[in-house]
């Protein structure tokens, strides 16, 4: 009898600590989901995109004070390019839905041909995603000046091709999106010809949104 009743015991004991193991991970699973997201900080320590000044497509002159405080999804491309560039803003065009009319998100399209991309050039570009210029901005300026943000402070590429093989002629310029959080800090980089990288550019806006 003493030994059916050690044995009822230790299987008892057994379930109990069983049980109380699955309690204690379910809660350490819990605890790790409710903890934010975050996301990695880019470019050397200390990295802040810096001051800028350029024209968008309604003529107004925008500067790095316009959009501080905001997160920004950066692109380069130009008004003419039949290669990458329709790919890129129509994707761009998902993200910007997403977050269509929160005032804390901004859209700031760069032009690596600001001799073609005119004001009104980009003022029609514009009208194809229905964009709204509070938001969503195509910008134009001193090339040089555009070509520097992106590789300087963007840390993307944007360039004139002197290869000669660019499938845009004239200029190179980078397929990815580049994240800017509301200190101007770099958050992440998103290939916009991937509709996994789209998402997660979707994805990781609401990551910032929540951050202090």
């Amino acid at each position: 009898m003493a030994s059916t009743s050690g044995k009822k015991t230790g299987i008892f004991l057994l379930i109990f600590f069983l049980i109380l193991g699955g309690a204690f991970l379910g809660y350490h699973i819990y605890e790790i989901k409710q903890q934010p997201r975050s996301l990695p900080v880019f470019g050397n320590p200390g990295h802040k995109v810096g001051a800028f000044s350029f024209v968008n497509q309604d003529g107004k002159t925008i500067t790095d004070k316009d959009v501080a405080g905001k997160i920004r999804v950066i692109e380069y491309f130009f008004t003419t390019c039949k290669g990458i560039c329709p790919k890129l803003n129509e994707n761009l065009s998902k993200v910007y839905t997403a977050y269509k009319g929160n005032d804390d998100v901004m859209f700031l399209s760069h032009s690596v041909d600001p001799t073609r991309d005119t004001v009104a050039a980009l003022k029609e570009y514009s009208r194809r995603f229905d964009a709204d210029a509070k938001q969503w901005m195509f910008l134009t300026g001193s090339k040089q000046d555009l070509y520097n943000m992106a590789r300087y402070e963007y840390l993307i590429s944007a360039q004139d091709d002197t290869t000669g093989v660019s499938i845009d002629k004239d200029f190179i310029h980078d397929n990815h999106y580049s994240l800017i959080d509301r200190d101007g800090r770099v958050r992440g980089f998103y290939d916009g010809l991937k509709t996994d990288d789209v998402k997660k550019l979707i994805d990781d806006i609401g990551v910032l949104l929540k951050e202090k």
